[in-house]
């Protein structure tokens, strides 16, 4: 059965002036952030992260969750839909040796400038059509990736995750739990294309077949 978990709650938390940031946000802002290039990673705050670069304090906290919720060793293998440059890739590698990892992103970008040790094992597609066959992966992970794309490619990338995993799977989405917070999120938001309330998102997991484990991203 699906489950609401914060498998995250290890990452650091960063501090943000959401107030700041939701006024300086223009559609132009994100038209550029959408196309996932160079700008969006590596160009102006307001495009984007501003400097995306690894570090080990972002995801080694977060692995050992992973390790033992899912029982993952060296035999094990991961897929990270979103995957960006593969930092999370690289900790997953680093952590627990041996493991399969793969990844996929959208952007040319981000995958031309991926953790050089993860360049062999990221590649560019698309979450709404994966190039892997059924049931490839004991695990499946998506975060903050599935909401950028429009409702009915959120169903498509759902399924998807469900076809190429052996059953298990976690994704984080942008979400709201009440009107206050549906309004800051609104105007928080750079990339995403669908953002439901908590309740909605779980509705739509129901509808479309999605049977993995979920948390939500809410600023």
């Amino acid at each position: 059965m699906p489950k609401e978990i914060d498998l995250l709650i290890n990452y650091p938390k960063t501090k943000r002036n959401l107030d700041e940031r939701s006024s300086s946000k223009t559609e132009a802002d994100r038209a550029i952030a959408r196309q996932f290039g160079k700008e969006f990673f590596d160009g102006d705050r307001n495009h984007g992260y501003g400097g995306f670069n690894y570090h080990p304090r972002f995801w080694q906290p977060v692995i050992p969750t992973f390790k033992d919720y899912w029982g993952l060793d060296g035999t094990s293998s991961v897929l990270d839909v979103g995957c960006a440059k593969g930092f999370m890739l690289h900790d997953l590698a680093e952590l627990i040796p041996g493991i399969t990892v793969k990844g996929i992103d959208i952007s040319d970008y981000a995958i031309a400038n991926a953790i050089e040790d993860m360049l062999p094992h990221v590649s560019v597609a698309n979450a709404t059509q994966l190039p892997f066959e059924d049931n490839s992966f004991d695990v499946v992970i998506s975060i903050n990736t599935v909401h950028n794309l429009e409702r009915q490619e959120c169903g498509q990338a759902l399924q998807e995750i469900e076809r190429v995993s052996r059953g298990k799977s976690f994704i984080t989405v942008d979400a709201y739990r009440n009107a206050e917070e549906q309004v800051r999120m609104e105007a928080w938001n750079l990339t995403a294309k669908t953002i439901m309330s908590v309740d909605d998102w779980v509705t739509f997991f129901a509808e479309v077949g999605y049977t993995g484990d979920y948390y939500w991203f809410i600023p």
